[in-house]
């Protein structure tokens, strides 16, 4: 979750855990991994900064701090993900995973999928 304290405001930056993660595919120093509990996070300690897995995801959820030089990816905060917290509208909500939700995920991932090949077209 970003937090703009200027602008008085805080968005997030929702990673969705896909099951083959490109950006962790493109990493040419491993730094980024599946966690004990099947998260993909990334490590700052081996990341070198060189935005390959920026470019590499699909849906634009990793980024680069312009005052850390560092990648901001989320980590579903070790668990206990803050904008699912702050979310006014209860939109935003962490669930273990189950038979029922990862079908959900994987047909409203072949959505995504058709669409992003219409729009090649």
């Amino acid at each position: 979750m970003l937090f703009y304290e200027e602008a008085a405001i805080s968005v997030p930056i929702m990673c969705m855990q896909c099951e083959d993660p490109a950006c962790m595919h493109v990493c040419p120093v491993g730094a980024i991994s599946r966690d004990k509990n099947g998260a993909v996070v990334s490590n700052p300690k081996k990341c070198i900064v060189c935005k390959l897995c920026v470019s590499a995801c699909p849906l634009g959820n990793i980024s680069v701090s312009k005052v850390s030089k560092k990648i901001i990816k989320c980590d579903l905060c070790g668990g206990d993900p803050c904008c699912a917290k702050v979310c006014p509208s209860g939109a935003i909500k962490y669930e273990d995973a189950t038979t029922a939700n990862i079908s959900k995920k994987k047909i409203i991932g072949e959505k995504f999928k058709n669409l992003f090949a219409e729009v090649e077209k």
